[in-house]
Formats: C-alpha cells, sequence, structure tokens
C-alpha cells in the first residue's frame, strides 16, 4: 500500500541539522504514527513521503519554508516580569505556554531575564533551520472513520475525544 491522504503511515526517523547533530529521533523507540494528509507532521517531509511503501528508506532535506518556517524576528518581545506571576525561578531557555494573537495556543521560550523586564521568542526552537531526516517507512494502512473525523491517528487503546 502506498502513502496517499487518509492513510496512517509509521515511521522511524532521525532529524539532524546540517552539522550533523542529532536533534530528534525515534530509533530505538515506537515510530511515529501519523494521517498522511491532514498537516500531523512538517509539509516538506510529508511531500517527500507521498507514494512510498512499507520499506522504503529516503533522506530527505527539508528547507525551513516547508519545516517550521523562517525565523522571525517580530516573534521576539519583551514582556514585564509580572506576566510569570507564580514562577519564583525565571531562567532562559525555560518555556511556557501562552496564547497567540489567534487564540491559539503556542509556546514562547525565556531568552532573557533583565530585572522586569523578560525577553520571549515565540518562534519554533527549530524556525529558520533546515531539517535532515532519515526515514524508514514501517507500516502504512487505511486510516478508521474516526481518525479521519479527529484528524490524527488513534492508538492500540483508541480514546475519546
Amino acid at each position: 500500500m502506498s502513502i496517499a491522504a487518509d492513510k496512517v503511515v509509521s515511521i522511524e526517523y532521525t532529524l539532524t541539522a546540517d552539522d550533523g547533530e542529532v536533534l530528534d529521533t525515534s530509533v530505538g523507540d515506537e515510530p511515529l504514527v501519523y494521517l498522511h494528509g491532514a498537516d500531523n507532521i512538517v509539509p516538506g517531509l510529508e511531500q517527500a513521503l507521498e507514494g512510498k511503501t512499507t520499506g522504503d528508506e529516503l533522506t530527505v532535506v527539508v528547507e525551513p519554508e516547508d519545516g517550521y518556517g523562517d525565523y522571525l524576528a517580530e516573534l521576539v518581545s519583551s514582556v514585564p516580569r509580572d506576566m510569570f506571576e507564580g514562577v519564583d525561578e525565571l531562567e532562559p531557555g525555560m518555556e511556557f505556554h501562552a496564547e497567540a494573537p489567534d487564540g491559539e495556543s503556542q509556546i514562547v521560550v525565556v531568552q532573557q531575564v533583565d530585572g522586569d523586564e523578560v525577553i520571549i521568542d515565540a518562534n519554533h526552537p527549530l524556525a529558520g533551520q533546515r531539517l535532515n531526516f532519515a526515514v524508514k517507512v514501517v507500516d502504512v494502512r487505511d486510516a478508521t472513520e474516526d481518525e479521519l473525523a479527529h484528524g490524527h491517528p488513534h492508538g492500540d487503546d483508541d480514546h475519546d475525544h
């Protein structure tokens, strides 16, 4: 069975930076399972997997515009320290969930703490980076009606929303 829209795909992958640093991997763990065509993974990788079948192995280079997007300086901002009420020790690198202008939840990373001012970055940590994937297709199957309705695959424990 070939990878196409509305198929549930299981892949084993290793993601590296251009310098070879491993950024993420599923090797030695459970495969990544996603619903093809439902924007569950970055567009560049999804496009490269189209038409592949179980057992196929490929190397995919995804440019920022087809990955996590370009790094946008306007997503770096200064906010007052009191926005982190209840957090005693605020340090660079800490991540917080915040509400984006469109009402969606987003993750922001503390870049710098300077007295009552905190510099935060709402860019994805991999924004602006070329992504290098080594991928093996482990399984391809038809999605169930529930998976199609929910826009993502369900595990063996099948869950309710």
